[in-house]
């Protein structure tokens, strides 16, 4: 049985689903923890003090519902739509980042949320 998060702002609540990867290891070993998240268009990201490297399935363009590492700035990041260098529809981030976790949870409500906001992300038993 696969591990799962639950990532909770406001009232919002995202359950994701974490792959088999270093990221998604390093990650579940620091749960519970808190930040403040921050808005680039249409993502969230907030600071996570895990130290990793780009994997080899790293990518700057993800799909909705992928939920990612930035190892070159130390933050989990949710695109649930287009950032500023976006082409089209896409889900552009900044830089190439770890996909660590994948989610079915409306995304979009995160459009109800501020920055500097609370995130808490902790283990969910299954």
């Amino acid at each position: 049985m696969s591990k799962k998060c639950k990532i909770s702002i406001k009232n919002i609540s995202i359950i994701v689903e974490l792959k088999k990867t270093e990221t998604a290891k390093k990650i579940w070993d620091i749960l519970p923890f808190q930040s403040k998240i921050n808005f680039w268009g249409k993502e969230i990201y907030f600071n996570c003090e895990i130290q990793v490297s780009l994997e080899k399935e790293s990518k700057s363009v993800i799909n909705y519902g992928e939920i990612v590492f930035w190892p070159s700035g130390s933050c989990i990041a949710i695109g649930y739509g287009k950032t500023p260098i976006s082409i089209d529809d896409e889900i552009r981030l900044a830089d190439r980042c770890n996909v660590w976790g994948i989610s079915n949870s409306n995304l979009n409500l995160l459009n109800y949320c501020s920055d500097g906001d609370t995130v808490l992300i902790e283990k969910i038993n299954v």
